[in-house]
């Protein structure tokens, strides 16, 4: 994905072609001119990082030519047709053929400038998307744990490393974060892979069942047990067992538990007879079971406990709000048999300043709804009106997006800069027309520094 979407243009006219390269650049875009189309086509390829602005008469190959064959390269090719005073019924038929708009000669500044950002933002929505559907293609780790993100790179390469062993993990993470595919994929991925993935959600099992419930029980061991069941420890022999907030398993129930993981044996309830077990545990919780030594025995901590893994929540991975977005709609459109609904500029704004309490299974929740067309009150934007604008969308957008940049650097406007790829001017202009003031980001930067910060929400666990 670019930093900066280019602006090929093409027109024969050199006085032309040369104010309006000043005019784009003065802008901070990044302009390649060419004086006729038969140069500029070679320029042009499918995955061309960029729009096509061009005159549309021109001596050889004309603006239309131009158009038609950007077309055939790629429809989602955003060209801007210029044309003079007589040329209208053309260029509306330019629009029809798929030209993304028109500006009539003579014309102000201005007026070409507001058109190009338009198509360069539609452009740039367009390279992103097909990047984020690229990246969940490949049958590997990727396509499970998806994520563009560093913290999903770190994740995908934690889970590697651990999958290749087979000590004992305890997974942490908040409701809805993915701790239980995670531990799918270190089951997956592991030496045990063939053997059964046992899940259980010890939260679910009343005390006065879970020691049947996991240890199982002989032939009339208590009134209605007519025949012998082997408990879902027992079932995970050969294979992994994964114990979903295992907070929550009764104190008596975890002694046992200490004891099977020691010795590899078990008893079923009504039995003397010792069964060998053999199995990965996988453990996950919502809190620190280290603090939790009144309802979570340390011993049986330090014995599942070889390793931990950490699963950040969704809004310390923004940039795979969108493409998980995608990837939950995909699969809801073909499980619904509906068609995708694309997300305006704001809609997308709005998913990625949530801040998902739910983490991944709100997001699926919301996509879902997109599909079926239950979204309205959820996406619509804040104080937008039905009938907004393209240009009144992109600019709540970047409008946003400069935003969150300055709360994240501080107000530290050469951060900024290299953050968003724009230049110290045009970042200065927009922050200007924006009404950001970045002595208010850098007041709540230090607020934000100050001593009694980190207590307001309490550590996560540590490493």
């Amino acid at each position: 994905m670019p930093d900066q979407i280019r602006v090929l243009l093409v027109d024969d006219e050199s006085a032309m072609r040369q104010a309006i390269s000043q005019w784009l650049d003065i802008a901070g875009l990044e302009v390649d001119a060419h004086a006729s189309a038969t140069s500029a086509i070679d320029r042009l390829n499918a995955d061309f990082d960029g729009i096509l602005v061009t005159d549309l008469k021109m001596e050889g190959l004309d603006g239309m030519a131009l158009l038609r064959h950007a077309q055939e390269l790629d429809p989602d090719l955003p060209v801007v047709m210029i044309t003079g005073h007589g040329d209208i019924q053309i260029a509306v038929e330019a629009m029809r053929l798929g030209a993304y708009d028109f500006v009539e000669k003579p014309f102000e500044p201005e007026r070409l400038l507001e058109i190009v950002r338009r198509a360069s933002e539609k452009r740039r929505l367009v390279l992103e998307n097909r990047k984020l559907r690229q990246a969940v293609i490949p049958p590997t780790l990727s396509s499970r744990i998806v994520g563009v993100s560093r913290a999903a790179d770190e994740l995908r390469a934690e889970v590697t490393e651990l999958a290749a062993t087979d000590v004992s993990v305890v997974i942490y993470g908040e409701t809805g974060a993915g701790k239980d595919l995670i531990a799918r994929c270190l089951h997956d991925l592991g030496r045990r892979a063939k053997g059964n993935y046992v899940a259980v959600n010890c939260a679910a099992i009343p005390e006065t069942m879970a020691e049947s419930e996991f240890f199982g029980h002989d032939a009339g061991a208590f009134t209605g047990a007519t025949k012998a069941r082997p408990g879902r420890i027992e079932h995970a022999h050969g294979g992994t067992l994964f114990l979903d907030e295992i907070d929550s398993m009764p104190m008596t129930t975890q002694g046992k538990l200490l004891r099977v993981l020691q010795e590899r044996q078990l008893e079923r309830l009504g039995s003397n007879r010792s069964i060998s077990v053999d199995f990965r545990p996988i453990a996950a919780s919502k809190i620190d079971l280290r603090t939790a030594q009144s309802r979570f025995r340390p011993d049986l901590y330090f014995r599942l406990c070889v390793a931990e893994l950490h699963v950040p929540p969704l809004r310390e991975r923004r940039d795979d709000i969108l493409l998980l977005f995608d990837y939950f709609a995909a699969a809801a459109a073909k499980a619904y048999q509906r068609e995708i609904r694309p997300l305006t500029v704001a809609q997308s704004d709005k998913l990625m300043r949530h801040d998902w309490p739910g983490n991944i299974r709100e997001l699926r929740n919301a996509a879902e709804r997109h599909v079926l067309g239950l979204d309205r009150a959820t996406l619509a934007p804040a104080g937008a009106t039905p009938n907004q604008t393209l240009a009144q969308q992109v600019d709540e957008f970047e409008k946003a997006t400069i935003e969150q940049s300055l709360i994240e650097a501080g107000g530290r406007i050469n951060v900024v800069m290299e953050k968003l790829g724009v230049p110290r001017r045009t970042l200065a202009d927009k922050m200007a027309r924006f009404g950001l003031d970045r002595r208010r980001y850098a007041e709540a930067d230090e607020q934000k520094s100050a001593p009694d910060f980190e207590g307001l929400g309490g550590k996560p666990p540590t490493r």
